[in-house]
């Protein structure tokens, strides 16, 4: 009908593989490297920390990866998830782009992040884990992999950066209720965390602070493993379902986007509405553009350096090839609190350096002005890091306005923002602050990136 605003897929046409972009990439990305001997690592060196089935998963090159049964069963709760077309935001914008969103805020956990959190819980389940240890900004990926572990039985631990444990007491209550083990970070459980509190008794903390906490946990203990809600490869191949559902919701609109647009702080909701998309346009051709958002007080893409790094401030991770602002850089506490990490993808960030995508940043309060035209024209709160990406597609059908053009706008709604209505109420009382990255901080945190030889 020509004024239809859902497109619901039917539970057999839920995707029954991932896909790997790698397959379709015309230059490879470069491998990750250990940190003491330089050369690309091998299983071995990642099996401490994972489960050899993700490992694989990491380095394939095939482009389709079964979904297991038991994964896709518990997918069904959720998935697929609806595509709308937001035409009362369409009528109140008076552009003549059509624009659409993919929510993923109906999961449990009220984001994106279950479709890997499920994944990596029954792998590791297989392989006889029974305790997983991880990090988590906003507490979307915290309580994400609180539940997986409810689903399989497996004990978690989330080190949450301090700044949002403060902020978010909900999502930490969220997290326990699944029963996940929430710690504020840096803590003195690790040495990690208690080497920044020696430096800084009143760090507000940083996902790679956490990320040390959480990997130095795991690998100390040979019946715990260590799962990342972000940047791995194998985060970004469970994530593409949602790209692959948009594609069949765009067939039955007889539509397809011009523009794809998605907020990026480690890359996986942006990977999995973009990368089914851009893997057809390698394929067969056509003038799609991609468009990653990121908040302007921590810039990975826009402002950060494309090299290897570690993925963690206490240097206890491989060196991976990524748009990075350093590993010691600690963004302000803005609530995105998902976006706060000072790396991209090495996937994304190699996509990004090829130019198949393009990035811009925003500051927080242009966010949140976005997000809530969009809530009071579709009805729907975004997450503090989706709103990135409202932002993002509204500026793109202002553009369409200006222009007198009529493109065609998806862009992925990753969160809902139920539990951060502390953020709303800040924006609404002229609280909330655009504060900038200390260009002192961030220069100095470049400077200190690893020496890594000619590639």
């Amino acid at each position: 009908m020509s004024d239809q605003i859902k497109y619901n897929l039917t539970e057999d046409q839920m995707p029954k593989t991932w896909y790997n972009i790698q397959a379709d990439l015309p230059v490879p990305m470069l491998p990750p490297l250990h940190p003491g001997t330089g050369q690309p690592i091998g299983p071995e060196d990642l099996a401490p920390l994972f489960p050899m089935a993700l490992i694989m998963q990491e380095v394939t090159q095939e482009r389709e990866i079964e979904i297991p049964d038991p994964v896709r069963d518990i997918l069904f709760q959720w998935r697929p998830s609806t595509m709308f077309r937001a035409r009362r935001l369409e009528k109140a914008l008076d552009t003549p782009a059509k624009i659409y969103y993919k929510y993923e805020g109906v999961s449990p956990a009220g984001s994106h992040k279950p479709n890997t959190a499920i994944a990596q819980a029954f792998y590791n389940k297989e392989e006889g884990t029974k305790k997983l240890t991880t990090e988590t900004g906003a507490g979307q990926w915290g309580s994400s992999i609180s539940l997986a572990g409810a689903f399989f039985g497996l004990e978690v631990d989330v080190y949450m950066v301090k700044v949002s444990y403060n902020q978010k007491p909900y999502r930490r209550a969220l997290m326990e209720t699944y029963g996940g083990r929430c710690v504020a970070s840096p803590s003195t459980e690790t040495a990690s965390g208690r080497a920044i509190l020696e430096q800084d008794p009143n760090s507000t903390g940083s996902l790679g602070i956490a990320i040390s906490e959480a990997v130095e946990m795991a690998a100390q203990n040979d019946d715990t493993k260590y799962a990342l809600g972000s940047v791995l490869s194998h985060v970004l191949l469970h994530q593409s379902i949602v790209g692959l559902e948009a594609m069949k919701q765009m067939e039955m609109a007889d539509d397809y986007p011009d523009v794809i647009v998605g907020c990026a702080g480690g890359g996986s909701n942006l990977a999995g509405i973009t990368f089914p998309f851009l893997g057809k346009k390698l394929r067969e051709g056509g003038n799609t553009r991609f468009v990653a958002v990121e908040p302007a007080n921590c810039p990975s893409l826009t402002r950060g350096k494309y090299a290897y790094d570690f993925g963690d401030t206490a240097h206890l991770t491989p060196l991976v090839k990524m748009h990075t602002l350093g590993n010691s850089f600690v963004p302000p506490g803005i609530h995105a609190g998902g976006l706060r990490y000072h790396g991209m993808a090495p996937l994304l960030s190699h996509v990004y350096d090829q130019g198949m995508m393009e990035a811009k940043a925003y500051h927080q309060t242009e966010c949140f002005a976005a997000a809530v035209e969009f809530a009071r024209a579709e009805g729907i709160v975004p997450a503090p890091e989706s709103s990135h990406a409202v932002k993002g597609a509204i500026d793109e059908a202002l553009r369409c306005k200006a222009e007198g053009k009529s493109e065609t706008i998806l862009f992925n709604l990753s969160g809902h923002g139920h539990f951060d209505m502390a953020a709303y109420t800040d924006f609404f009382a002229g609280n909330l602050e655009d504060r900038d990255y200390d260009q002192g901080c961030l220069d100095a945190s470049l400077a200190s990136l690893p020496d890594v030889a000619a590639e």
